[in-house]
């Protein structure tokens, strides 16, 4: 008897075996840059300038485990980006697969331009100004390495994904979902989002850490809106142009026919 692939069956197994090659190229990755993570300690300990310690036997290990686990994530993203756009592929059309290859370059574009403005603008200020904020009381600063990467490599993400908000802002206007009136007219509530954001995923919860992240976060919504506007679709609101036969299908298939 014939076999028959159950399609939901052989979509997971599409996805697992996507994903094991993604694990597969971070792990390579990890092994590569974890021999440079004495090198990207230093370079993160820019702003601080004082020795690091560590006050646990596994402290410093762990703190070169996840320097060397971001540095290998990024290492990883054109693997990460081809898994995805294979993945996504059989279901665009033509005209979609060809703006899906510079989609992704643009994406990872923007996140590296985010992980570049955090280390050499933001943390930059925001260790200054808590070292600065101890000195003046007269507290000698000893950051354990642990805690330190982990500050670094939690703003270094945070602001590696919000550089991806004009992106995704654009991507809905143009598929007609938002338009940039509604963007516009949300700026608002935009912000409010802004602050309540900054201080829930910032490390710590003052206000200057809050406006450092909210602030950029404002001017990305800013260039989303932007984005909108000369990409977006004219009109989101007006009717659908549907198929006159009646013979054809009128449902996401249908209008998706090559």
């Amino acid at each position: 008897m014939e076999h028959i692939v159950n399609p939901l069956a052989a979509h997971i197994q599409t996805v697992k075996r996507r994903l094991i090659v993604i694990g597969a190229a971070i792990l390579v990755s990890l092994i590569f840059t974890f021999s440079f993570s004495a090198d990207m300690v230093g370079w993160l300990n820019r702003p601080f300038q004082n020795q690091l310690v560590f006050y646990g036997p596994t402290e410093a290990l762990f703190a070169s485990i996840k320097v060397s686990l971001l540095a290998a994530v990024i290492l990883s993203l054109p693997v990460i980006f081809y898994q995805c756009w294979k993945f996504v592929e059989p279901a665009l059309l033509p005209k979609e697969q060809r703006w899906a290859v510079p989609l992704f370059f643009l994406a990872a574009g923007l996140f590296a331009l985010g992980l570049v403005f955090c280390n050499l603008v933001i943390l930059p200020l925001v260790i200054d100004f808590f070292v600065s904020f101890g000195l003046d009381r007269d507290v000698t600063p000893q950051l354990s390495v642990g805690t330190y990467i982990d500050f670094n490599v939690k703003f270094l993400l945070i602001f590696g994904c919000a550089f991806e908000l004009p992106l995704a802002m654009t991507l809905l206007a143009v598929t007609g979902a938002v338009s940039a009136k509604v963007f516009a007219r949300y700026r608002k509530h935009a912000i409010l989002s802004s602050l309540i954001l900054s201080a829930i995923i910032t490390p710590d919860a003052t206000l200057f850490t809050m406006l450092l992240m909210a602030v950029p976060l404002m001017a990305l919504y800013e260039i989303g809106i932007l984005g909108a506007r000369l990409f977006g679709r004219s009109s989101v609101d007006g009717p659908m142009d549907l198929p006159l036969d009646p013979d054809l299908p009128i449902g996401t298939a249908g209008t998706r026919l090559r």
